[in-house]
């Protein structure tokens, strides 16, 4: 995910704010009423193609279009994921679906993999998951907003929902962070770096070196 920034505009939901009487004449102040954003808000943007819009827990998550290194290891993901002759049999992987979980949780992961038995189940007729893959996959951007949206928000809405393991991809220090669903929650329990081979128990017949991934 890139640049992030939350989205604050008054001509299109004018409605959170109040007209306060000062002296002198009338102020508008913010409503001290959190606003909920939905599914449906994201209509509004629907032209725009230079942002990606993400909702969790409510709030809204503005990044700017992933740049040229960062899909490319989205693709080199990818790639060695669907070239796994074992796994291409049971699953699939995809860059950057739609994940609309409810209303107020709608996100867009850099790269997911499913099974095609959870396929069956969550994919709309618009060609969205409804539910949690087994596997997501987000890559981290530069910028501590970033970081901290994938490493906590992300995180927690991802073991709230199901995921069964979630990897956070850290394309600077060519480093992947494991997390499994254990006790009914995502933990951590591998950092892995460029000449450590990564497997997972959900990939059956998966096995690469973490380098490939760069």
């Amino acid at each position: 995910m890139q640049d992030l920034r939350k989205i604050e505009d008054r001509s299109l939901f004018p409605d959170r704010y109040t007209i306060e009487e000062k002296p002198g004449g009338f102020m508008p102040t913010t409503s001290t009423s959190p606003v909920r954003w939905t599914t449906e808000d994201l209509v509004l943007f629907e032209g725009d193609r230079a942002n990606r819009y993400e909702i969790i827990e409510g709030e809204l998550f503005v990044t700017r279009a992933p740049d040229w290194k960062h899909q490319a290891v989205c693709g080199n993901i990818v790639t060695v994921f669907n070239n796994c002759a074992e796994l291409s049999t049971v699953g699939q992987a995809a860059v950057m679906p739609g994940v609309i979980f409810c209303e107020a949780n709608n996100v867009i992961p850099d790269v997911v993999w499913a099974s095609f038995d959870r396929l069956e189940q969550l994919l709309d007729e618009a060609g969205h998951l409804v539910g949690a893959p087994e596997l997501v996959v987000e890559v981290l951007s530069p910028g501590e907003k970033n970081e901290r949206r994938d490493r906590e928000a992300k995180l927690k809405l991802y073991s709230v929902q199901g995921v069964l393991e979630y990897w956070i991809v850290n394309r600077f220090d060519r480093s992947v962070a494991v997390y499994r669903r254990e006790d009914g929650i995502l933990k951590r329990v591998a950092t892995l770096y460029e000449t450590d081979d990564i497997t997972s128990p959900i990939l059956l017949g998966f096995r690469c070196l973490v380098s490939q991934f760069f």
